[in-house]
């Protein structure tokens, strides 16, 4: 089931890579991005951490590496990191919220709503709060 969960991931954050016009050279590296933040969500879950908390380590991991290979190709963070936080996006969950409003269950939709919400926040919590940590390194060094 990992190894399922692994190969989907990368896929999904490769073929979105290929529809934001990363260079072709560099695919495979988003799509490595993408599968390592979702390795590290799926750890955390399993490990029954919250789901927002999970999503913000993931997130982070994500914007880590993202800055490394950044530095190593000599290019834009974001061609990595724009592509590996797609399979930590709450697609599913802002799906069913607004499902739940069509189907007038409203104590629901808030609820998922909420949960799509605090998601989201994490993933830019995550990649924020790596480049905090990103750019406080680049100060000690200098």
């Amino acid at each position: 089931m990992i190894v399922q969960q692994l190969l989907l991931s990368f896929i999904a954050s490769a073929l979105f890579g290929m529809i934001f016009n990363i260079p072709k050279k560099l695919l495979i590296n988003s799509g490595f991005v993408g599968m390592v933040g979702w390795m590290v969500y799926f750890v955390f879950a399993e490990h029954h951490l919250n789901n927002v908390l999970a999503t913000f380590i993931a997130a982070f991991f994500v914007a880590l590496l993202s800055n490394l290979f950044a530095r190593l190709y000599k290019t834009p963070a974001t061609i990595f990191s724009v592509s590996g936080i797609i399979p930590l996006v709450p697609g599913g969950t802002a799906f069913e919220a607004m499902r739940h409003v069509v189907l007038n269950d409203y104590n629901a939709a808030i609820s998922l709503a909420a949960k799509a919400f605090m998601i989201s926040g994490a993933i830019a919590m995550g990649l924020i709060f790596s480049e905090v940590v990103n750019q406080l390194i680049k100060r000690r060094r200098s």
